[in-house]
């Protein structure tokens, strides 16, 4: 099961995932977002850049890990344990056909393990692989995941947050007014990539985003 020290009050409530866009060229995207952050609103932040070299990504990271954040923010690769050890990130997120946590876990037990599921079954096997927390999508239309079907909706996301006591981030097609949804439905807290990309709107919806959660 999920590790003795991580707890619902252990982890941000809102998980921004980079864009995707970074390059090795102009990789200031993410760095601006971690600079600009509310100082009084932490965050889960996770690297996710597959069009990124193995070099590329250490450099981001070592980047992004330099960057005076709010205080509990905490800083996550995408399915490279190698990377986020190397930078001293503080965890690592696995796809759900990744690696188990299980088997990375002794390798560097200090770090967080989050996991993606899309179904009841997905959940049994993260919880069995010790996962710290989860993320659960798409929940809402996303143009991105439409090729692999309809979104999973609010409905079997409550379901699954009934089945678990981890904590879940609803991932997928979120927006401002749909995120209470998530939450009154079970969810521990709410990731998106597209919700953060508005540059001159970034603060103000990391901020109206939290107290939406929040009431």
């Amino acid at each position: 099961m999920n590790s003795n020290r991580t707890t619902k009050t252990f982890l941000p409530r809102i998980y921004l995932i980079s864009s995707g866009e970074e390059s090795a060229d102009n990789n200031k995207l993410l760095l601006n977002q971690l600079a600009r952050l509310p100082r009084s609103l932490s965050c889960m932040v996770q690297i996710r850049e597959k069009k990124l070299s193995a070099k590329e990504l250490l450099s981001l990271a070592l980047k992004a890990k330099a960057i005076e954040l709010p205080e509990g923010t905490l800083l996550l690769m995408n399915e490279r344990l190698d990377i986020a050890l190397a930078a001293g990130l503080d965890g690592v997120h696995l796809p759900e056909n990744a690696c188990s946590a299980n088997r990375l876990r002794p390798l560097a037990p200090q770090l967080i393990y989050g996991c993606s599921v899309h179904s009841l079954s997905a959940l049994r096997i993260a919880e069995e692989a010790g996962a710290d927390y989860l993320l659960f999508g798409p929940v809402f239309d996303t143009p991105s995941k439409r090729v692999y079907g309809a979104p999973q909706g609010l409905k079997k996301l409550g379901a699954l947050c009934q089945q678990t006591s981890l904590p879940v981030f609803a991932l997928g097609g979120i927006t401002l007014k749909n995120a209470p949804l998530c939450m009154a439905k079970g969810a521990y807290g709410i990731a998106a990539l597209s919700l953060f990309q508005e540059s001159c709107r970034f603060v103000d919806i990391i901020e109206e985003l939290y107290f939406n959660m929040n009431p």
